[in-house]
């Protein structure tokens, strides 16, 4: 089975950015794109930001 050649990785809560990356290496892929969101939690009525979701895009690695 052939892999994707663009997904996505999350940057885990207890994962560091190196980490993450490292870990995309492992798996064939390279960095080639970043995205963040605000993760909001409501409390009183109100959204509160309680962290930064943070994704990574991979691309499928060439083969040399």
């Amino acid at each position: 089975m052939s892999k994707r050649k663009t997904v996505w990785f999350q940057v885990e809560e207890d994962e560091t950015i190196s980490a993450c990356l490292d870990r995309m290496k492992a798996e064939g892929y390279m960095p080639a794109g970043r995205r963040e969101e605000p993760l909001f939690e409501e409390r009183d009525g109100e959204y509160v930001p309680i962290r930064q979701m943070i994704q990574l895009k991979g691309i499928l690695a060439e083969n040399d």
